[in-house]
């Protein structure tokens, strides 16, 4: 007998996948924080501290299907959104204390993530000491592309990773530019939880970040991925 339940389940989230029709579930999103230097130091930050992390909710995630316009409603109590591109490293193969060295054979596939952010209450947060979820976990605050399997993604690491707002350029660099690269990444992020299958690891922005306003429009890659464009509706 199916088992029942006293409200219906919500939905599984879950993003598309390059070349196929089935979908990726989504389990957790891990996000890194001022995981490139230059970011790191337009944020008042030098150096290479101890990587850190945040989460967002599964169902924050707002699929973005390959080659589309998709709408993301600005987020209320806000006047500062702004916009972080971001690789996604997309979890297969669960583990926990996963060696450097081993840690890329757990990874399924890519894609081109935003980690939206409500800069101002994400800033009142800090100044008192409080979490800062409300900053980062709320609706939509993930839009994440198409996720492409590892041997369709080539050369990810070196890959150049960007951003424009209304067709100008705001974030340019190169994931060979991150301070924890991929493989630190995941072994670090094992070493606090256990990894499982659906995970979704947003690995951090470079330099570029900034507000973004009703009515623009945010195109996104990372080489070798499917890029992303977003609507700020």
């Amino acid at each position: 007998m199916s088992q029942q339940y006293v409200l219906p389940p919500a939905p599984v989230a879950s993003l598309p996948v390059t070349g196929s029709d089935a979908l990726f579930p989504v389990h957790r999103v891990y996000c890194v924080g001022r995981n490139y230097a230059e970011h790191a130091k337009e944020m008042g930050f030098t150096g290479r501290e101890a990587p850190f992390f945040f989460m967002k909710p599964a169902d924050a995630v707002l699929p973005v299907p390959a080659g589309q316009t998709v709408d993301m409603p600005y987020p209320t109590l806000t006047d500062n959104l702004h916009h972080e591109i971001e690789l996604v490293v997309a979890i297969g193969k669960g583990g926990k204390d996963i060696p450097v060295a081993q840690a890329l054979e757990h990874i399924y596939g890519y894609a081109v993530g935003l980690d939206m952010t409500r800069r101002d209450l994400q800033g009142e947060m800090k100044k008192q000491g409080r979490p800062w979820c409300i900053g980062k976990g709320f609706d939509y605050s993930a839009p994440i592309g198409p996720i492409t399997p590892v041997a369709q993604a080539g050369d990810v690491a070196t890959a150049g990773i960007w951003l424009q707002v209304n067709d100008v350029d705001r974030q340019r660099s190169n994931v060979d530019q991150l301070i924890w690269n991929i493989a630190e990444t995941v072994a670090i992020l094992s070493q606090a939880w256990e990894l499982q299958p659906g995970d979704l690891i947003m690995t951090g922005t470079p330099e570029g970040v900034g507000a973004v306003v009703r009515g623009d429009v945010m195109a996104g890659g990372v080489d070798g991925l499917e890029s992303i464009r977003v609507r700020v509706a």
